[in-house]
């Protein structure tokens, strides 16, 4: 009796312990898709409000605005590139290496870009942004090197496959359409034509065979005439007839 009540008290708090670990990993799970979702409503409230000041701003705060949304717009459409690729080519995962590395500057740009937006010093501004300019170009170009080479390496890809699977389609279709391959000519041939009553010869004329023999020629003989015999010392020699 008491094993039966430590069998039952033990598979109770199991129990417990199960449901405890579900409602951790539901309420992790729920918690990191609110995370998700607000940090991509943050994302796209802070594009549209750079894109405004890209266009409502003039002089170097308009131009920091669209170096921000230049470098950020580059920058997820590479990770989303690669991020999706990576699952189908396992090759990319250098690739993907090499774009963290690169994010790492691109996060470090976009701060400092963020911070001089407030910065009321206009000529610290002009000063800096050449420079600034230039990080831009090369981390962008560096990640639109990155997303069409992901790109171009799939659509690659893909017209390999669809040149072989169209080069396997056509030959199962001449393999079904089996019926439509030319056959070779099987006619025998005709028989020879009756000669006119009028002619010559009254029999009808066949067509002559390879190798047949002319009748002016002589028949060879059927078996070849043996030779003279060889005569030796030892064999008598043949006696004469009697004349009587």
């Amino acid at each position: 009796m008491e094993a039966v009540i430590a069998v039952i008290v033990l598979l109770f708090v199991l129990c417990l312990a199960l449901g405890a670990y579900a409602t951790v990993k539901v309420i992790g799970a729920a918690k990191r898709g609110v995370d998700r979702t607000i940090t991509q409503a943050r994302r796209t409230v802070e594009d549209h409000t750079l894109r405004a000041k890209s266009f409502a701003q003039l002089g170097p705060a308009g131009e920091i605005a669209q170096l921000r949304l230049a470098l950020r717009t580059s920058m997820r459409a590479t990770q989303e590139a690669l991020h999706a690729g990576v699952v189908a080519d396992e090759s990319l995962k250098e690739s993907l290496g090499l774009f963290q590395r690169l994010s790492a500057h691109g996060h470090e740009l976009d701060g400092e870009l963020k911070r001089l937006e407030s910065e009321p010093d206009r000529a610290t501004l002009v000063e800096r942004l050449p420079s600034l300019r230039e990080r831009t170009e090369r981390i962008t170009g560096s990640a639109d090197s990155l997303r069409w080479a992901a790109r171009d390496r799939a659509r690659r890809f893909a017209e390999d496959d669809l040149d072989s699977l169209s080069a396997q389609i056509g030959v199962e279709a001449g393999a079904l359409r089996h019926w439509t391959t030319p056959e070779t000519d099987k006619t025998p041939p005709s028989w020879p034509e009756a000669p006119a009553a009028d002619g010559p010869t009254a029999g009808q004329t066949w067509p002559e065979a390879p190798g047949a023999r002319t009748a002016d020629e002589p028949a060879p003989p059927a078996i070849t005439p043996p030779g003279p015999r060889p005569t030796y010392p030892w064999q008598k020699k043949p006696r004469p007839e009697s004349m009587t």
